[in-house]
């Protein structure tokens, strides 16, 4: 497995796991990330979508699928820059910069590791 497949696969892992976590026990990650607890259907509609990337994102590392390596690259910074919106205009914790940290640093891994091959 290349380096950029293995920054991929953990990145899936990582999804996956916090997809479960919404789907299954939303309550827990929302209050340990400060945001309110809801009875709402939403929220694990959000953790089966996440999770369901996820796993696309483990069987492309596992397949070598660069094209979508470079995509992942290029779009996953998106991420922090929303939700450093997000904050500044009121609408989110400045913990969910965290996770966007989280997707940029991903990328950047990914990105170096496409570099080196």
């Amino acid at each position: 497995m290349s380096k950029a497949a293995k920054s991929i696969l953990v990145f899936g892992i990582f999804m996956v796991l916090v997809g479960l976590g919404l789907l299954i026990m939303p309550n827990v990650l929302l209050t340990l990330s400060g945001y309110p607890t809801t009875s709402e259907v939403w929220i694990r509609i959000l953790g089966l979508v996440t999770a369901i990337l996820g796993y696309y994102y483990i069987i492309a590392a596992r397949n070598e699928l660069t094209s979508l390596f470079k995509a992942s690259v290029r779009a996953r910074p998106a991420v922090i820059v929303v939700f450093i919106g997000f904050v500044i205009l009121g609408w989110a914790k400045p913990i969910l910069i965290l996770f966007g940290a989280i997707d940029l640093l991903g990328a950047i891994w990914t990105g170096l590791a496409l570099r080196s091959s």
